[in-house]
């Protein structure tokens, strides 16, 4: 098809000389060697209108799903300017959240969590229920970017209209999730999903900050790897709530159901996650959808348990708290080093304790401040 605008196509040489008009590729011209003119730099297409903080909380509250995804753009920003508009969003939203139930999924790279968390996410949609995920992926150590392929791997699931997918990335932040997630999960609560899901980087021992922000802890695991011997040994297993044997399909179930007996052993040993649940293993294959219907019924009875005896109330209380104290500990850290006393001394202290003139612990000190450092 000709272009609207009357700009000069050439068919290519390699095209067929029977391909008449339907073959698609054609060559377009592109930007000249001088640049765009300030004439061509005038293009059709506006610039996306700026939102204010009445049309983010109107947006979100009417579920619309682009005001969604530029609410959670705006609050993982680092823009001043951005963060306290951010700040008046969750102060608009805060009264509509709550009401969701929380879970958080992790599990080893390998273990199928996307795949996983597909097939849950679309029977929960196929109960009629509204779903988020929100996916995260590692930050490069070197560059710093993010693949973002959750949607890729997740495209049935993308297509459902009750289901929101967003991937974010971890940004360096330990424990497998986002440093921004815990505001996510109160947005998606805001634009009124039943279940938020948290799917974390999935890195191994240390991802347990996830269990900080959620209501029900999943573990994914599968036959094989370790896991299930090493299982005691894992403080992620310490504080699951359930663990799920995927891949449990096809010639793999015998060494599913072994690994799910082995599990449950290593479980009886563990405290309970909440007064009057035992934490189970349960069996699942999310290629063939097996097992999911009975991972789903097992976390309600989770929810009516601890609602009943008051842990879920419990968990929330001391979940904002320590979120205060993460804040905290956050805004210190970058007023500490925004100082102009420390960044001035920071590099000379820094060349000191690498050439081993002064020792780490007196360094740290000098640049705090404190008075008990030894001269």
């Amino acid at each position: 098809m000709p272009p609207s605008d009357g700009a000069q196509h050439t068919r290519p040489d390699w095209v067929p000389d029977d391909a008449g008009t339907d073959f698609a590729t054609r060559l377009v011209q592109g930007v000249p060697p001088g640049g765009v003119t300030a004439q061509s730099s005038q293009s059709p297409r506006s610039r996306r209108r700026i939102l204010t903080t009445d049309d983010y909380a109107e947006g979100v509250l009417a579920r619309d799903p682009t005001v969604l995804g530029r609410a959670i753009s705006l609050i993982e920003s680092n823009a001043p300017a951005h963060q306290e508009q951010a700040q008046q969003l969750l102060a608009r939203l805060l009264p509509h959240t709550g009401r969701a139930h929380r879970l958080g999924i992790t599990g080893i790279p390998g273990a199928g969590k996307s795949t996983f968390i597909e097939s849950f996410g679309c029977h929960l949609v196929d109960q009629g229920l509204r779903v988020a995920v929100l996916a995260i992926d590692p930050s490069s150590s070197v560059h710093g970017g993010s693949i973002l392929a959750d949607k890729l791997r997740m495209e049935k699931l993308c297509r459902r209209t009750d289901a929101f997918i967003r991937p974010s990335p971890s940004g360096g932040s330990l424990g497998g999730v986002a440093r921004k997630t815990r505001e996510a999960i109160l947005v998606c609560e805001a634009a009124g999903f039943d279940v938020v899901i948290v799917e974390t980087v999935g890195v191994g021992q240390n991802e347990v900050a996830v269990r900080s922000m959620v209501d029900f802890f999943l573990v994914l695991m599968i036959a094989g790897a370790g896991d299930e011997m090493q299982g005691i040994k894992k403080g992620v297993i310490e504080l699951a709530d359930a663990i799920v044997i995927n891949k449990a399909d096809g010639d793999n179930r015998p060494r599913a159901i072994a690994a799910q007996a082995e599990m449950r052993r290593v479980l009886h040993y563990l405290h309970r996650t909440a007064e009057g649940w035992e934490t189970p293993a349960l069996l699942a294959s999310a290629l063939t959808g097996e097992g999911v219907p009975e991972v789903w019924g097992m976390t309600g009875d989770f929810f009516k348990t601890v609602r009943a005896s008051g842990a879920l109330d419990a968990r929330r209380r001391a979940q904002a708290v320590e979120w205060m104290h993460a804040l905290i500990a956050e805004r210190l850290r970058a007023r500490f080093y925004a100082s102009t006393a420390v960044s001035s001394r920071l590099a000379a202290m820094e060349h000191a304790v690498a050439d081993g003139r002064i020792t780490v612990m007196a360094a740290a000190l000098d640049l705090l401040g404190d008075s008990t450092v030894a001269g």
